[in-house]
């Protein structure tokens, strides 16, 4: 059986990062599926495919493929705010659940994602696969901090609303001492110097350039702690890193994909939208920086491709 990988994933995101780390390690022989366009794009699942197994390292879906497996690393859409999530809602029920339960197994990131897509679906019939996320070697307390001479706190994401990096922005504002350094897409570099310069802490706040994964592991090695306010997360891989590097998280302990996977490695802030609090505890992680043991267990790359590669090869023609 042929077996087509949806390559248009990869890039400098989230996904992007999964795709390119996974389908690197496949041991089975495949080909990149000649597609033009966004995988993003709903168009898309009108496209033709070739025939044999497509695998998506993303949410996209195809009507007209025999066999396909997806991988839905959440379900942050079917949250986003009216009228915006209509489009998500056509699409996540009328053409993804569809063939999701037609296929038999989807691919998802962490045991929340899990939970939160098997009630979507509601099929129990349906094998819902954690093939988990994977760290770079780069995110460990091996590697030498970033030199700083005063403390910094550390963010890595970008605007989404459900990133909720306002709030922490906010509490910069209540710090007159406080230091932040910032790596988001550059295409967003413009509004972050709005907002900081409407706040009055543009000069307390650093946007990173474009980083390898050492160059990033010294920032969050050299970092006080890494600031993940976001209200949704599918994993949030930069917690991971984050405490892999053994720096701790300050987050939302409503966020349970964030929570699974700092743990006790990190402080919880009770309000989502409190700056006070999250004030408080960004003042507390930059006047006593505290380092953290990383988790042990299997968050690398191989595990989790070897974990996509047992369901590729399970899927019959």
């Amino acid at each position: 059986m042929d077996l087509w990988v949806d390559t248009r994933w990869e890039g400098r995101h989230g996904i992007g990062r999964y795709a390119r780390e996974v389908s690197s390690r496949l041991t089975l022989q495949w080909r990149p599926l000649d597609l033009k366009g966004s995988p993003a794009a709903s168009t898309g699942a009108l496209s033709r495919v070739p025939n044999g197994i497509i695998y998506s390292p993303g949410y996209n879906a195809f009507l007209r493929a025999k066999r396909q497996v997806i991988t839905i690393h959440d379900l942050i859409h079917l949250q986003a705010p009216w009228p915006g999530r209509a489009k998500y809602l056509a699409y996540y029920n009328a053409v993804l659940k569809p063939i999701v339960k037609r296929n038999g197994v989807v691919i998802t990131v962490s045991e929340t994602s899990r939970q939160a897509i098997a009630t979507w679906l509601n099929d129990p019939s349906v094998d819902i696969v954690n093939a988990g996320l994977g760290a770079s070697a780069a995110f460990s307390v091996e590697m030498s901090p970033i030199e700083s001479s005063t403390p910094y706190l550390l963010y890595v994401g970008n605007l989404r609303a459900h990133k909720n990096i306002c709030v922490a922005l906010e509490a910069m504002s209540l710090l007159p001492n406080a230091r932040m350094r910032m790596l988001v897409p550059a295409s967003e570099h413009a509004e972050v110097l709005r907002r900081c310069s409407d706040l009055n802490i543009a000069d307390r706040v650093e946007l990173l350039p474009e980083m390898t994964d050492p160059e990033l592991a010294r920032q969050y090695r050299g970092a006080a702690a890494t600031v993940m306010p976001s209200i949704l997360e599918g994993f949030g891989l930069p917690a991971l890193e984050s405490v892999m590097s053994g720096t701790p998280v300050l987050f939302w302990q409503g966020c349970a994909a964030v929570a699974e996977t700092v743990g006790a490695r990190g402080t919880a802030v009770q309000g989502s939208h409190d700056a006070d609090e999250w004030a408080s505890v960004m003042n507390g992680a930059l006047s006593d920086p505290q380092r953290v043991e990383p988790p042990s267990g299997s968050y690398d790359w191989a595990t989790t491709a070897t974990a996509v590669e047992r369901v590729l090869s399970s899927v019959g023609p």
